[in-house]
């Protein structure tokens, strides 16, 4: 029989409250123990050497030593998959920049329910890092050959932007991989359809961030919304999103839905809404993430033509998603991060 041994956390946050609460909840699960706790980055740093755990819980607003500072300082010497936890701020954003696995939002703590819900989605979280891995970042991407290659486009044999259509879709670390691919592209593109596993309020400031740095227009998908040349809408975090061919043109639908695959929004709605609405006209892209969300879907669309890219086990921070479009056949061509922007604009060609 195989040996389980249970998922060692460590727990960083300054407040001794909600050390207990964290703690407590996460030692609910018989595949999870709580190896050590600590205030700060101080006290962490002499635990992680003491009781060499597989995961660690990190709060991001801490006294002496910020969680992202941490982060930063730590993952070059100890490699460990960190979890942050935050209120509902931009920070979690520059903590997975800073090389953390994943995020959850501080729940509410006079609210039974929210720290209900905050605890079951933490356990989840534990064990999806728990298979995680640290891939080292990305060196900026130089965005000039991949402008070249869109300029190449414009031969007659070619189907024009605005009867294209690209959807991505990622779960655990997928925050970094997304920005990676579309900072490496230029702002002529066709549309772009994005969902990230992600909670309400996070999607929009997602969405934010990554327009601030691509050279693409990016925004929180609204439903009715069309799908236009040289923009990225990112599905809202507590919506289905599906597309619909429309006139010659693509119209979003975001509606509050089931979850499917555990997800709302999920990918597999996404792409399978793809595949009919655009058919051989789409590329689906599915990036680093746990579970099977995704893979159904990019089969649809290989088998209506489409051409799809799987990110590789080796760039992947959980090879879980890619991994299962994969073995369905529903990859046509599989890729490093890094050479995916690249692989995506020769398929538009």
């Amino acid at each position: 029989m195989k040996n389980t041994r249970a998922i060692r956390v460590l727990v960083v946050d300054d407040s001794m409250l909600f050390r207990e609460i964290i703690s407590r909840g996460i030692a609910s699960d018989p595949q999870i123990e709580v190896a050590a706790r600590a205030g700060d980055p101080f006290e962490a740093r002499d635990e992680l050497l003491r009781v060499r755990p597989d995961v660690m819980i990190c709060d991001v607003q801490m006294p002496r030593m910020n969680g992202i500072e941490f982060i930063r300082r730590l993952l070059p010497q100890y490699a460990i998959p960190v979890i942050v936890v935050s209120g509902v701020s931009e920070l979690v954003f520059e903590a997975l920049s800073a090389g953390a696995v994943d995020f959850a939002a501080k729940p509410n703590i006079h609210s039974a329910g929210s720290v209900q819900h905050f605890l079951e989605q933490l356990i989840i979280k534990i064990k999806n890092a728990a298979l995680a891995k640290i891939v080292p970042p990305l060196p900026q991407v130089q965005t000039g050959v991949a402008r070249y290659a869109a300029n190449k486009r414009d031969t007659g044999a070619q189907v024009p932007f605005k009867e294209r259509l690209i959807v991505i879709g990622a779960s655990t670390g997928g925050t970094e991989a997304i920005a990676s691919v579309l900072n490496a592209l230029p702002a002529e593109m066709p549309g772009i359809v994005v969902v990230q596993h992600i909670p309400p309020l996070f999607s929009r400031m997602f969405s934010e961030r990554l327009n601030l740095s691509s050279a693409l227009t990016v925004k929180e998908a609204e439903n009715g919304e069309l799908v236009v040349p040289g923009k990225v809408l990112v599905a809202p975090g507590d919506k289905q999103v599906s597309v619909r061919s429309l006139g010659g043109q693509y119209r979003l639908e975001c509606t509050a839905g089931e979850k499917v695959n555990g997800h709302c929004p999920s990918v597999d709605v996404l792409f399978a809404s793809a595949a009919k609405a655009a058919g051989p006209k789409a590329v689906g892209v599915l990036l680093t993430g746990m579970g099977y969300d995704g893979a159904k879907g990019l089969l649809a669309m290989r088998r209506k033509g489409a051409h799809t890219i799987g990110q590789d086990e080796a760039s992947s921070v959980v090879y879980g998603m890619p991994k299962a479009a994969y073995e369905l056949g529903a990859v046509e061509k599989q890729a490093a991060l890094a050479a995916i922007p690249r692989l995506l604009l020769a398929m538009l060609q």
